[in-house]
């Protein structure tokens, strides 16, 4: 049985330890504070509380540990943990520059570990039909591909638009798109905290000729969680708000009949919304990490992804400063 540790226990750490205990493999809780170590140890009993990061990684028995502390320590304590013989599965994102994220890469190849970054939407049983979508040629080439995630609040002044919500789209569209952009270009403005930018909009352009753009902020009259992909016969959108149709598909797409004097009508066919399963995203992520660890799945290249996702945010970051 593989026994896994979750290191962070604020805002997303009591959910993985939640679903790591349902799977029968938590076997450690880690935070410095002794309120939510109580809290937590009462919650999960048959895992052991502690504070030192050390104490877990000294445990001989202990299999994998799962990160979900704040973004800044995610590198070292990822890199202790491979360092130390320990899986990892650390939070979005793992690293806050590429060479970082490099390193970790490097380091889990070396040692032959799973490092999986915790890109839950790449899960998500909605983003998984998306994608199958896009795979299967039902939308036939893909042109563009365009996201929004918007909200009013929660205002954070330790990290902008961008870090804390376009990495979950720009995850999904390298994911969609599959390929690494050549062009990378961010704006954005700090309107409520100087300095953390509330606004931003992306733009990425692939080797291929797709584009994509993603629109990011929580100073918006919507709550937005959209992914949209224009195909040149098909279009779907998958759409995080719904609580039935996640996907719908329209049959619909520009036409240039060869009997007009070559301007482009509109075709419009049907539309509906294929059946999505409602397990819950999380609870999918986790098994695929213990299924890693299991050596079921590639685990060179669930790290490389999460290389090419940083990376990506690394450019975005640096046009947005620029």
């Amino acid at each position: 049985m593989t026994r896994v540790a979750v290191a962070g226990l604020g805002y997303w750490g009591p959910n993985l330890a939640r679903n790591f205990d349902d799977l029968a493999a938590l076997a450690w809780l880690c935070d410095l504070d002794p309120g939510k170590r109580e809290r937590f140890a009462a919650r999960h009993p048959r895992a052991r509380a502690t504070s030192d990061f050390d104490e877990v990684l000294a445990d001989p028995d202990l299999d994998a540990v799962v990160i979900a502390t704040p973004v800044p320590t995610h590198y070292e304590l990822a890199k202790r943990a491979l360092e130390a013989g320990k899986h990892v599965l650390v939070e979005k994102p793992p690293a806050m520059r590429g060479a970082e994220m490099e390193e970790l890469v490097a380091l889990a190849g070396e040692r032959d570990l799973v490092l999986m970054p915790g890109h839950l939407l790449l899960y998500h049983p909605g983003v998984l039909k998306l994608k199958e979508l896009v795979d299967s040629g039902a939308l036939g080439d893909v042109l563009c591909v365009y996201g929004n995630r918007q909200n009013l609040g929660i205002v954070r002044t330790n990290e902008n638009a961008l870090w804390s919500l376009g990495v979950h789209d720009l995850s999904v569209i390298l994911y969609l798109v599959g390929e690494e952009p050549v062009e990378a270009v961010a704006h954005g403005n700090s309107f409520l905290t100087p300095g953390v930018e509330d606004v931003v909009f992306c733009y990425l352009r692939f080797p291929s000729g797709k584009i994509a753009h993603m629109h990011l902020s929580w100073l918006d009259p919507h709550k937005m969680r959209k992914m949209t992909v224009v195909g040149r016969e098909k279009m779907a959108v998958f759409d995080d708000m719904e609580l039935e149709r996640k996907i719908t598909v329209y049959d619909k797409a520009p036409l240039q009949e060869a009997e007009s004097y070559g301007e482009w009508v509109t075709r419009t066919g049907d539309i509906f919304c294929p059946k999505i399963s409602n397990d819950e995203p999380l609870k999918l992520e986790c098994q695929a990490f213990l299924r890693l660890i299991e050596r079921e799945g590639d685990r060179a290249q669930v790290a490389a992804d999460g290389a090419v996702v940083v990376r990506a945010l690394e450019r975005l970051t640096e046009s947005l400063r620029a």
